[in-house]
């Protein structure tokens, strides 16, 4: 059973007051959302109905047909892990294999901790580091499932410390 996560809307209200009125906004209105909360809420989707008469199911309908919006909250650290070819070829599907061993979890989906969140992505146009990961904002490449584990490992220490 999925966890409910209850937020404070109020930050949405000045979104939702920016775009009021204005025709095709749905997508923006959700990019904000994700913005403010990291994710978009499901009282947000509600929220977002009631402002602009659009039916939930609708909202859930446009938000869930775009790979970038997240329904859950993302963890502190967001793991990023190529399938394109180079890294394909170099052996990218084994190590996401590591990653559901390691942390439990597959594509799209966050440790019960909120430490990680794991998304296997396209192409990170790394292609000469392959196979090649982001978490957060940096890159890590010429992977293997020892470095993978050892980052893992270190990246829960530097957790537990501070």
């Amino acid at each position: 059973m999925a966890v409910k996560h209850r937020v404070d809307l109020a930050p949405l209200e000045d979104v939702l007051a920016a775009y009021a009125g204005v025709k095709g906004s749905l997508i923006s209105i959700l990019q904000k959302t994700q913005e403010i909360y990291s994710y978009v809420p499901e009282d947000a989707v509600y929220l977002i109905s009631a402002r602009t008469g659009e039916s939930p199911a609708k909202i859930m309908g446009v938000a869930t047909f775009y790979s970038q919006f997240r329904f859950a909250p993302a963890g502190k650290y967001q793991i990023q892990i190529c399938k394109g070819t180079a890294c394909y070829v170099n052996g990218s599907e084994r190590l996401i294999d590591v990653f559901t061993e390691e942390l439990g979890i597959g594509n799209n989906e966050t440790t019960p901790d909120g430490l990680f969140s794991l998304n296997v992505v396209s192409c990170l146009g790394c292609c000469s580091l392959a196979p090649v990961m982001m978490i957060n904002d940096r890159v890590y490449g010429l992977l293997t499932a020892e470095k993978i584990r050892r980052l893992l490992r270190e990246l829960r220490e530097e957790d537990e410390t501070v």
